[in-house]
């Protein structure tokens, strides 16, 4: 049998999958793309927009040698690309086939969600086409990113001196520039809260309280006084539904929230865990893949976690599998997920070669965020929990205050699943017609407050729920507009004054194509080019033809930001000095560019 040579995108995969196959199998790394749009021809852009937007690709710099070796190494050996699931991944494949002169119809393409070795060797005996539709969208994709990211960069650079602009990133810009100026126009508005203390416990008063001024509640407060009377009690028992396993966005938002990860420190963790550690003399991948939309789980994991949560915590705790009803049961993505389901992040922790660690603190990380994946997953088959919720009313003199509590009385899936640090207020038992005596009660004066920025997390969520760009994409995007100075991160996504001017210049010009629903519309019509339901030049053409007079009009009428003039002269040709911005930031220089060259070596004054 002729020996296989297989192609994956990450040495440490390789090396993994390497110990899973053995002899005659030699597994080797492309290490990501080989292949990108050139950047010659007209505009710089790849792409002859005359023959029908005819792309040309150019081999990435450094990755020539590789290629050459991949080339040499494919002479005597079947081929097996098993690059990525996703559709980077499928035309990561695609030009691979092209370099190697692969029949890009014989069935050479092999696909994994899990780095164990049981679903290698599933996958090596199962290869399938190479998938057009996906790589065609992928390339469509590809042609508009370039498109918008060069002609308008270009435009932004020459007129405000703005570093980028891109199809997605500058509509994410838009959503926080938005979010501010709402901040920004908002008028706080003064009223007064009434509570009442009980053992520490807050009762708030029941009506509406940004209704009053200082003398409603001071005439409140004068009769509001002990003793109060427990006039309502009402007690329900209600279940508490465990959510679905994670997907990449909503993984994003946990690990924001609960660990305190950047979205781009999560992926790069999952990444790791996905890749897999050395336990027990083999590396083992301990999730699945954790670039997808769908929260899908495997009927094979399922019935592997039904039988384990039966064994271990006892049937009271079986729950039943869901999913959202609009995913595919057929599709082969699944959402992220342990791969074994007997690799609790204690067994792990326990087991892994400490020996093949390097980094502790990367370790103990991942380790975190795979324990909140573990728990996660396992909670989403579990029983729900069964909480008494308790709503009491205190009444002095007709006023009511209202105390609110829960009480646990079935743990369910919250044994093994923590879904937020807020914790429940326990309240003690109380009787309908009881008096009691409050410690306090007190008037606090209090101002309305306007929306809060997104953080990483209320971003990411946002970018999701208006189907603007993809999941895998939400982490590069907020990096992006973070290192393009036009967003600082502390706690909160705030814009610059050059992300706002940003923002502007190209809501003016450019709206019909830089907005919330030509954003989300385009990227449904990449899905539909994907499942071969939508023409990939019907998209470019439609895009181009509406693009392309927004560009000529913003080249004559966006006005262009003049240099700031200093009150010093140049040393070497008496001209004015001038701020100048340039892609690294602002610098001094002599305002009689480009006849004189001079730049001042000094910091920019920190009141320019």
């Amino acid at each position: 049998m002729k020996e296989k040579l297989i192609i994956v995108e990450s040495p440490s995969k390789a090396k993994a999958i390497q110990s899973y196959l053995g002899e005659g199998h030699t597994v080797v790394s492309s290490k990501g793309h080989i292949r990108d749009l050139a950047t010659s021809g007209k505009g710089g852009l790849g792409i002859d927009v005359d023959a029908d937007f005819e792309p040309t690709y150019q081999v990435i710099r450094g990755k020539q040698t590789l290629i050459n070796d991949l080339k040499k190494q494919a002479k005597s050996r079947d081929v097996l690309i098993a690059t990525d699931q996703d559709r980077e991944g499928e035309a990561i494949a695609w030009h691979i086939a092209q370099v190697l002169n692969l029949d890009i119809q014989q069935e050479n393409r092999v696909v994994f969600s899990e780095i164990t070795k049981q679903k290698i060797l599933e996958a090596v005996k199962k290869p399938r086409k190479i998938d057009t539709g996906l790589v065609s969208s992928q390339e469509t994709r590809r042609m508009l990113d370039r498109i918008i990211g060069f002609k308008l960069s270009t435009l932004l650079q020459s007129k405000i001196k703005s570093k980028s602009a891109g199809r997605v990133q500058s509509v994410a810009l838009k959503l926080i520039v938005d979010l501010e100026k709402e901040i920004q126009a908002f008028v706080p508005k003064t009223y007064f809260d009434l509570e009442a203390t009980y053992q520490g416990m807050k009762a708030e008063y029941s009506k509406n309280k940004d209704q009053f001024d200082k003398a409603s509640s001071d005439a409140i407060l004068k009769e509001a006084t002990n003793p109060f009377t427990i006039s309502k009690l009402e007690v329900n028992e209600k279940p508490r539904h465990s959510k679905e396993a994670f997907k990449t966005s909503t993984l994003q938002r946990d690990a924001y929230n609960y660990l305190g990860y950047s979205s781009t420190r999560t992926m790069m963790l999952a990444q790791f865990l996905y890749e897999g550690i050395e336990m027990k003399g083999e590396t083992t991948g301990l999730i699945t893949y954790m670039r997808t939309d769908v929260t899908r789980l495997s009927n094979e994991f399922v019935d592997d976690a039904m039988s384990y949560i039966q064994q271990n915590y006892g049937p009271q705790y079986l729950g039943k599998y869901q999913t959202t009803k609009d995913q595919n049961a057929q599709d082969a993505h699944e959402g992220i997920r342990p791969t074994n389901v007997v690799y609790t992040p204690e067994y792990v922790k326990a087991n892994v070669d400490k020996t093949s660690i390097k980094d502790e603190k990367l370790f103990d990380d991942a380790l975190k965020l795979y324990a909140r994946i573990y728990g996660r997953t396992l909670a989403s088959l579990m029983a729900p929990a069964i909480l008494e919720h308790t709503k009491v009313t205190f009444t002095s003199n007709h006023h009511d205050f209202n105390m609110k509590g829960v009480r646990l009385l079935f743990d369910g899936f919250l044994k093994v699943y923590e879904e937020s640090k807020n914790k429940d207020i326990l309240l003690p038992k109380f009787h309908q017609g009881d008096t009691i005596t409050m410690d306090d009660v007190v008037s606090i004066e209090k101002q309305t407050q306007p929306k809060p920025r997104y953080n990483e997390a209320s971003m990411i969520k946002k970018l999701d729920e208006l189907g603007i760009g993809r999941p895998s994409t939400y982490a590069s995007i907020i990096k992006t507009l973070i290192d393009r100075g036009y967003v600082t991160k502390e706690k909160n996504l705030q814009p610059t004054e050059q992300g706002i001017l940003t923002s502007d210049e190209l809501d003016k010009f450019f709206k019909d194509i830089i907005n919330i629903d030509y954003t989300a519309e385009m990227e449904a019509n990449l899905d539909k080019v994907s499942e071969g339901n939508h023409d990939k030049l019907n998209i470019l053409k439609t895009f181009y033809e509406m693009f392309i007079p927004m560009l000529d009009n913003a080249k004559v009428n966006m006005k262009k930001i003049q240099p700031v003039m200093l009150e010093e002269t140049c040393p070497e040709c008496g001209s004015q000095l001038v701020i100048r911005k340039s892609k690294y930031g602002e610098f001094i220089a002599c305002s009689g560019f480009p006849k004189c060259r001079y730049i001042k070596k000094d910091e920019v004054p920190s009141d320019s």
